[in-house]
């Protein structure tokens, strides 16, 4: 009998590259249920066209209790993929990111305590933001957690961490999942609210569920006309609209950039692998990549005449650096990296070249609110 399963945000960016690689590699049926979100999707209550024909659609949100109960009694498993994704724009947009994150979640989770249902397996997407700075060293004081820089040390311009033991500047180390939770906006908040109660409900009812800690998504399929998604389509789109690339701070913050088709590796995994039940793992490459680097190697492929823009202003609430350690899932799943990054952006262009005609550049505009509620300085 062929697996039933059900992806929540499941035409999105990551819901639709997972849809096309789980019915090449399985004998499955899925539903896909998605609000397409307009700030992602444009106004439309019809699935994208990149979206797998074979797919059910069915247009709807989380938030609609009735219609996602109906949807959870028809499959035996779900990708919770389903959320308003953002961090700067969620420090004013509270009331949307818990509601659509938070209580779209508890609709689930409360479904799944209280009807009859087959579902014998859930993977949630959760982030790295949840760790806040994550793991780095001190020469003097060993492994330390530090806090967000403070607002005094970024208005000096002095960008990297210091220790919050002896103040020593430190040095950053790869985040295992025992990293301590310290979100530092309400999109990185959400996200540890849906990790702890998803365990609490699986653990209590016997649900097989797995948490899966995306680092920075990149790829094809990913929202062009959102000012706050990824940062290769955000650089890419300036671009290609004759706009350089703008980098807060000083460049050299780090991050940690993994391909959605490697994403949905992990997800796949952990589908299959009883090793991921009651699971958390981080999904990434574990390579730091400097926010420069990818200005400069995006401005070079598609307009060398566009070098980046060094404004030396900073977002409250950014992290300097944050990396998986994938030791965990390498170990326990068999997951492994396959797409380096200088290979896998050139998908990422192709695709904003493709769609050039259909998207509009508003990273100025999200600029200028983070300015106008003092979140950008």
């Amino acid at each position: 009998m062929k697996e039933r399963i059900l992806i929540t945000g499941g035409a999105g960016f990551i819901g639709s590259h997972l849809v096309d690689i789980l019915f090449k590699e399985k004998e499955c049926e899925i539903i896909v249920f998605d609000s397409l979100e307009e700030q992602v999707h444009g106004k439309r209550t019809k699935a994208p066209s990149y979206l797998n024909e074979k797919a059910e659609f069915i247009y709807g949100s989380v938030s609609d209790y009735n219609k996602l109960e109906e949807l959870i009694k028809r499959s035996d498993i779900v990708f919770h993929l389903a959320a308003k994704v953002g961090v700067g724009q969620s420090m004013y947009q509270v009331k949307e990111y818990i509601e659509n994150n938070i209580f779209g979640t508890a609709n689930l989770l409360d479904i799944l305590a209280n009807s009859e249902h087959d579902i014998k397996k859930l993977i949630v997407a959760s982030s790295n933001t949840v760790y806040g700075e994550g793991k780095y060293n001190c020469e003097n004081c060993g492994i330390v957690f530090p806090k967000l820089r403070n607002i005094d040390q970024l208005k000096t311009k002095d960008w990297e961490l210091n220790c919050p033991k002896c103040g020593k500047k430190v040095e950053p180390l790869l985040s295992d999942e025992t990293t301590p939770f310290d979100p530092s906006s309400i999109y990185a908040f959400s996200k540890q609210a849906q990790e702890q109660s998803s365990l609490l409900i699986s653990e209590t009812y016997g649900i097989k569920t797995t948490i899966l800690r995306f680092f920075l998504v990149y790829g094809s399929r990913q929202a062009l006309s959102n000012p706050y998604t990824g940062v290769c389509a955000i650089f890419g789109t300036r671009l290609f609209s004759r706009n350089p690339p703008i980098i807060f701070e000083d460049g050299y913050q780090t991050r940690d950039f993994v391909n959605v088709k490697d994403i949905c590796q992990a997800l796949i995994l952990s589908m299959e692998k009883d090793a991921a039940n009651g699971e958390i793992f981080n999904v990434g490459t574990g390579i730091p990549i400097s926010i420069k680097e990818v200005a400069e190697i995006l401005s070079e492929k598609i307009n060398p005449d566009l070098k980046p823009i060094y404004n030396q202003q900073y977002r409250v609430g950014d992290i300097r650096h944050c990396i998986a350690d994938i030791s965990k899932i390498k170990a326990k799943l068999g997951y492994k990296p396959t797409i380096p990054f200088k290979e896998g952006i050139d998908e990422v262009l192709n695709w904003i070249q493709s769609s050039v005609n259909n998207f509009q550049d508003n990273s100025n505009k999200a600029i200028e609110i983070l300015k106008e509620k003092s979140l950008l300085k």
